[in-house]
């Protein structure tokens, strides 16, 4: 079996049961019949302050149609840095965002591929050399097949460790939820397609994320609950960076890509076109808005709104609007410099930085990054160069509907991505690292 087939079976096992029924406790009604087709796909964003849902018509060149969006706020103890902790309430604003994406699109997808985040997802990168016994015999894809199996597993390994001393709990599991080949090397020569190399050293750069079961499994009952079937669930900054490659699998994109949420920042690095890792850390647009209601004395929902538009504060309080915002700053932009110092693997770090989600839009946040010297204790060359990316910049994701989608709309578009590379798999006459280091593999 070829390594992109096992990879497609190991996306596919993710799959919750299909055709599950709704819980008919609720007393929930069922939908009235919408059209369905193969070609149908649907991304679920479920995030700390919204739930979103995008339904697109893949084309046969590879481009997708968006023909529906939903939207939908979530409550506030719904989620928990940026993992489900209200299984039920998750749902039903689930729900809320689905219809409003099948009433515009006018069909329904079961087809659903989900995104994943949170501190305890564990993405890394890691450098492993492995030594033939017989290096003048050719690598063939069998033996490729079984050094992947040994480097996830390992990986692993250490990610249940990781997450088992954060959680205090040592009998947590983890899941494999993506992983994919970074950079290969046989006796120090670089390669793109190990297959049919002769050689003793292998050297293998390799990203894997994984994701603590209990995450998984709410997954599954929200998609359960919705009757939707579980396609791919994957890492959201993984996701987003697989937006920004798009369809054009030779991208040689270099970029730091930040994806601010509500509970979460996520980070992820692209390096020639392939992921070289991703860090998540819990300060995210909520945290601003918390700091500006302790600041102001009011209560979240006029935080919230001065935080949108500070210019309808006046005098004495839109000082301390702006002195809250720059309060907050100082805490998050650390925590953009310890997850960037935390890529050791990179000697010098892309000069582009792209920012979307909903917590990019903060302008206050982009002058930080556009202005100060936050950069300086980290390997980058020069001032890095700010972008706040914008659904019209991902290539091949057109937007057929009236609804104006901005940079908070970017990680589902990422998902949808996903979900064709997921179903359509890729040639067989493609480089390995093609076919795995720039593509997710759940």
């Amino acid at each position: 079996m070829s390594i992109i087939k096992r990879a497609k079976l190991a996306t596919k096992s993710l799959k919750s049961q299909p055709n599950v029924a709704k819980n008919t406790e609720k007393g929930t009604e069922k939908k009235a019949p919408l059209e369905t087709s193969d070609d149908i796909l649907l991304a679920l964003d479920i995030g700390t302050e919204f739930v979103k849902a995008i339904i697109a018509r893949q084309k046969k060149d590879g481009k997708l149609d968006v023909i529906g969006v939903g939207r939908a706020r979530q409550h506030g103890t719904n989620m928990y840095a940026g993992a489900i902790a209200d299984i039920s309430a998750v749902a039903d604003v689930c729900e809320k965002a689905l219809t409003q994406a099948e009433k515009q699109a006018g069909v329904r997808s079961k087809l659903t591929v989900v995104g994943i985040a949170g501190e305890l997802i564990k993405g890394n990168t890691s450098t492993v050399h492995y030594r033939r016994k017989n290096g003048n015999k050719p690598l063939s894809e069998q033996e490729m097949n079984l050094i992947i199996k040994r480097v996830q597993e390992k990986a692993g390994e250490q990610a249940r460790k990781e997450v088992a001393l954060e959680t205090n709990n040592p009998d947590i599991e983890v899941r494999l939820i993506n992983s994919a080949i970074v950079s290969l090397s046989i006796d120090g020569y670089k390669i793109s397609n190990p297959i049919g190399f002769k050689g003793t050293e292998l050297t293998i750069q390799f990203y894997t994320a994984f994701a603590p079961l209990v995450h998984i499994s709410a997954i599954e009952k929200v998609c359960a609950e919705l009757s939707l079937d579980l396609l791919a669930v994957a890492v959201e900054p993984f996701a987003v960076c697989r937006a920004c490659l798009g369809d054009d699998l030779d991208s040689n994109l270099s970029a730091i890509v930040m994806d601010i949420g509500g509970g979460t920042t996520d980070i992820a690095i692209v390096d020639d076109g392939g992921v070289e890792g991703t860090k998540m850390f819990s300060i995210g647009g909520r945290s601003f808005t918390h700091q500006i209601a302790n600041t102001l004395g009011v209560d979240y929902v006029t935080a919230e709104k001065l935080k949108l538009h500070p210019e309808t504060a006046k005098g004495k309080t839109a000082e301390k609007l702006e002195h809250a915002i720059e309060k907050n700053l100082v805490v998050w932009t650390s925590g953009v410099q310890l997850a960037l110092d935390d890529f050791p693997i990179m000697e010098v770090f892309p000069n582009k930085v792209l920012l979307c989600g909903g917590g990019a839009g903060l302008l206050e946040l982009q002058e930080e990054l556009a202005t100060s010297d936050w950069y300086k204790d980290l390997p980058f060359s020069r001032r890095p160069v700010i972008h706040l990316v914008e659904a019209t910049d991902i290539p091949g994701i057109i937007n057929r509907t009236e609804t104006h989608l901005d940079h908070s709309f970017i990680t589902a578009f990422g998902l949808l991505r996903v979900g064709v590379d997921t179903l359509d798999g890729i040639p067989e006459g493609d480089s390995l690292k093609e076919r795995l280091s720039k593509l997710l593999q759940n």
